[in-house]
């Protein structure tokens, strides 16, 4: 197994840069991960797909508004700073002030020990939130460093909404539309640097129409970190070492599954995050799911991977050479799903984050 066996060359005018005018009437590809047979669809008639019995099982989580945007202090020179994950062991958090691990651009600008501070202003202009950079990361990347955020404001959390940008992917260049169409419609606990995307799709008519068909629906939390858009750089994939995430899994969505195994139907990944925390949750010496909370996971899910939970998946079309490419393969297994990309390519499907679906069954 290579790394080269799950690259293709995508068109830059696939990449989806703009969501669908309505979520759920983007294009569906529907792949049968046996025969490899494909059809094409709307989003809005994968019940059509479905049995009385399924289970589908969303993650709920939320993106933070984590893109900072203001002026070094002193300068008076631009900053780019995007909130990484909140720190709760070195010192106290307050109502104003707390611990991140931040990226920072530009990175020589602002190192630690130097005074750096940047000041982020609201819609208005006024700064409401200021973040010093105190240190370096414990196992810092490029611009990784560690930041003290804070605010006169009655809260970080109202600093923080009035002051941050939701964070778009990177492949993804001027989209200046509504911001909350990178949200799922069912978003909860906002602590994601990015959007579980299969998830998009959905609209609330939807998801009632599918439990009225007798479909469950069910939810677990993954915080989705900024290494989901990392590439793999090794030749061969086994060596490449994956990023760890924090995911809950409720018992509520433990005895779904279980009620749902034992009448016959299927466990339904919406996306790869769903998948990766319903897969983790599952007890080895067990042999059964439990329940999870803020537990951390780095399973590296490959092909000739054992699926002890998922049955099939909702997906977007990934980034090639991508960890999302190696999981998919697993899945459906890596011709069926290389022939499917070069389906949606020759048809002219959006790819990427606000791209077209994939069902995988």
């Amino acid at each position: 197994m290579k790394t080269d066996d799950f690259d293709y060359t995508l068109p830059p005018e696939l990449i989806a840069q703009t969501p669908a005018e309505v979520r759920d009437a983007c294009r569906l590809l529907v792949l049968n991960k046996r025969s490899g047979a494909l059809q094409d669809c709307v989003f809005h008639d994968i019940g059509t797909f479905l049995h009385p019995g399924d289970l589908l099982v969303a993650n709920e989580t939320r993106v933070l508004p984590a893109r900072m945007l203001g002026t070094k202090r002193g300068s008076g020179g631009s900053a780019e700073i995007f909130l990484l994950r909140e720190i709760f062991n070195r010192e106290p958090k307050t109502a104003h002030t707390a611990l991140w691990e931040v990226l920072v651009r530009p990175g020589k600008r602002l190192k630690p020990q130097t005074g750096a501070v940047v000041d982020i202003p609201d819609a208005q202009g006024r700064v409401c939130l200021s973040i010093e950079v105190v240190d370096w990361a414990e196992k810092p990347s490029p611009g990784e460093r560690i930041a003290r955020l804070t605010t006169t404001l009655p809260s970080l959390d109202e600093a923080l909404h009035a002051c941050g940008h939701t964070p778009l992917p990177p492949y993804i260049k001027h989209y200046a539309g509504d911001e909350e169409l990178y949200q799922t419609v069912y978003s909860k606990s906002e602590h994601s640097a990015a959007a579980p995307t299969a998830g998009l799709h959905f609209t609330p008519e939807l998801i009632a129409a599918l439990q009225e068909q007798g479909v469950g629906w069910e939810t677990v939390d993954l915080e989705v970190g900024l290494d989901t858009f990392r590439l793999v750089d090794e030749d061969d994939p086994r060596n490449h070492v994956i990023h760890t995430e924090t995911y809950s899994v409720p018992q509520k969505t433990i005895d779904a599954i279980n009620r749902t195994k034992d009448a016959g139907g299927r466990v339904i990944a919406v996306g790869t995050t769903s998948m990766r925390s319903l897969e983790s949750c599952y007890d080895e010496q067990a042999k059964c799911v439990k329940a999870r909370t803020r537990e951390h996971t780095s399973l590296y899910i490959l092909p000739g991977y054992t699926f002890n939970v998922v049955d099939a998946m909702i997906t977007n079309f990934h980034v090639p050479r991508s960890t999302l490419m190696m999981l998919v393969s697993a899945l459906a297994g890596r011709e069926h799903i290389m022939a499917a990309y070069q389906h949606a390519i020759h048809e002219r499907y959006r790819f990427l984050s606000f791209g077209d679906a994939m069902f995988i069954q």
